[in-house]
């Protein structure tokens, strides 16, 4: 079974990373005059945004239910996190491929290479450290599935938004620095020019990536499938339970709805067998704490 991981301090390591990144661009910015070097302290300050879109989802989805919003706001996190990741794929990696084509056709000598190159070793520690953290949650949360599996799996949106952030943004400084890094070598400012187009395409597929497995929460997706087979087993193991004819789960951002319809044990009574419904829907809240509304419905067939 796998572990909780802790969002909020995946998204604060990652927050901190890129506030850093931004201050070490700006003073660069600042002591060189480079107009690209401040683009580029906006560009990490608009990243800084992103994670306080998380932010903000993460706390909207603490608001109680309501008439109108009867299921609480849980979800709400999942259009912040899909906000994110158009904002992925629009002002990082549109932005970059536009760039690295704007520098294939208008070449400019690069400024100040050593600096550039300092700042990028900078980012990449910092990113690094932000990774680690990141994975950490991560490897609580998938427990032995593989990182692709735990990606295609998880009903954590912040946390797959972090992931793919920190993963791309680690990448694409190391494409980064060996563009520069390359340029510096032989003159050839080609070199710089497809190095931003390989960050562009990089952000864009993980943009792409995050939006199609966030856009499945926003649509209503059921809860882990390894979860789904716990809490049927469960369901199936209690005395007051004969057979389990249907399961249905809603994952409502921290959250989770439940709809049971279950053949139960003769009861001898009405009143016995409303007793046995609760008990077991305590029983289950109790064993599943994320498990917020339940329904539960005696039949007997489905």
């Amino acid at each position: 079974m796998s572990g909780h991981a802790n969002s909020l301090k995946a998204i604060f390591l990652a927050l901190g990373a890129n506030f850093a990144i931004f201050v070490s661009k700006a003073v660069a910015a600042f002591i060189t005059g480079s107009g690209a070097m401040l683009a580029e302290a906006i560009h990490s300050l608009a990243d800084c945004g992103n994670q306080g879109l998380l932010l903000l989802g993460m706390r909207q989805a603490k608001r109680p239910p309501s008439d109108d919003y009867p299921l609480g706001w849980g979800r709400a996190l999942y259009f912040w996190s899909f906000l994110v990741a158009l904002l992925l794929f629009s002002v990082g990696g549109l932005f970059s491929i536009y760039e690295g084509v704007h520098k294939l056709s208008h070449p400019e000598p690069l400024k100040w290479p050593w600096l550039a190159l300092g700042v990028l070793a900078f980012g990449i520690v910092a990113e690094s450290f932000s990774m680690h953290g990141c994975l950490q949650e991560v490897n609580k949360a998938r427990g032995e599935r593989s990182l692709w599996r735990w990606f295609r799996e998880t009903r954590s949106s912040e946390l797959l938004v972090i992931f793919g952030e920190d993963f791309a943004a680690l990448i694409g400084l190391c494409l980064a620095t060996l563009a520069v890094g390359a340029t510096m070598l032989t003159g050839n400012l080609l070199f710089d020019a497809l190095g931003t187009i390989a960050i562009g395409v990089l952000l864009v597929v993980i943009a792409i990536a995050v939006a199609i497995e966030v856009k499945a929460l926003l649509i209503g997706q059921g809860v882990e499938p390894a979860r789904r087979a716990e809490l049927h087993a469960f369901l199936e193991g209690r005395p007051e339970v004969a057979e389990v004819l249907n399961l249905i789960t809603v994952q409502m951002g921290p959250d989770v709805m439940v709809a049971v319809k279950a053949r139960m044990q003769p009861a001898a009574s009405d009143r016995t067998l409303i007793d046995a419904i609760n008990t077991v829907e305590r029983a289950m809240k109790a064993e599943f704490g994320d498990v917020r509304w339940s329904f539960f419905e005696p039949d007997v067939a489905d």
